[in-house]
Parts: structure tokens; C-alpha cells; sequence
């Protein structure tokens, strides 16, 4: 388990498959390549459970406000075609990237240890990072509620 990056660290450079948003078919996004810009990337544990649902709609609701200052990406360890479906169903405007090698977790430190009806295992921490222009952290939003997630990254940005 590594630690999160803090603000004014770099970013730690990831390469991943990418649906939704533009993406209309699956395409590999690399940090790098996204330089220049200022970037969210918010880590979720599940598609199309509850709390994910709500997170994901409420960035989706703000859209037009957040896709002016930020390019977003939701990352999370489902697989591409499940990711198809969350965004279909939901009509998610921006692009999930599958991370089911946890790498990108792994990076930023939000694969954790978590305890559920007394049983532990490891999955993703809700947690999201504002990487600016520059390719260091901005912001880090650790442990993120998804009822105040689109506020907190708005007000960030």
C-alpha cells in the first residue's frame, strides 16, 4: 500500500483504458498527454452501486460547470464494459478509466484495507485528486462523501 500523493507533488503517471465522454470507443489515456490541462480524477470502488451512482450523477448534473475548468476522469477497478453500461444508464458525459490491474490505485494510494460486516478486504478508497496544468497535485479530497463531492471539487477548482 503506498501513500497518497500530497499537493505539490507530481502526479504519479498512469496509462489506462478509457470509455465515455469522448472516448466512444475504448482508447488508452496517459497522463502525459494531458499536460497543460488541469485534471480530476476521482477514484470510486463500484460501478452502479449506490453511493457511486450518486457521485458520478451529481458530476454529471454540474457538467456544464466542471467541463469548463477541468477535464474529469472517474477511475475505478471495473472492466471497460462495465464502465459501458454505468455511463449508458446514467448518461455519464465524461470519460471512466478500467484500472483493473490497480496500478492507478495503487499510485495514489487508494487501494486500502476495508472492513464490511466484520469481514476485511481490499478495495478503493473514495478519494479525488486535482492534478493542475503543471502535472503536480493540487488538491487532494481524501475519504470524499458523494453528496458533497461535486461541491468540494467546484469550489477546488
Amino acid at each position: 500500500m503506498s501513500q497518497q500523493p500530497q499537493p505539490g507533488t507530481k502526479a504519479p503517471a498512469f496509462s489506462a483504458q478509457a470509455v465515455g465522454g469522448t472516448y466512444v470507443t475504448p482508447a488508452t489515456v496517459k497522463l502525459s498527454e494531458l499536460k497543460g490541462e488541469t485534471v480530476v480524477l476521482y477514484f470510486y470502488p463500484k460501478d452502479d452501486t449506490p453511493g457511486c451512482t450518486k457521485q458520478a450523477c451529481a458530476l454529471r448534473d454540474g457538467w456544464s460547470e466542471i467541463s469548463a475548468k477541468a477535464k474529469v476522469f472517474g477511475v475505478s477497478i471495473d472492466p471497460i464494459k462495465s464502465h459501458e453500461k454505468f455511463i449508458k444508464k446514467h448518461g455519464l458525459p465524461f470519460p471512466i478509466l478500467s484500472d483493473e490491474d490497480h496500478k492507478i490505485v495503487e499510485a495514489y494510494g487508494v487501494w486500502v484495507e476495508k472492513s464490511l460486516y466484520g469481514k476485511t478486504y481490499m478495495g478503493t478508497e473514495r478519494a479525488t485528486f486535482i492534478i493542475g496544468p503543471d502535472g503536480k497535485i493540487k488538491a487532494v479530497l481524501p475519504k470524499v462523501k458523494p453528496d458533497e463531492h461535486f461541491a468540494q471539487v467546484l469550489a477546488l477548482l
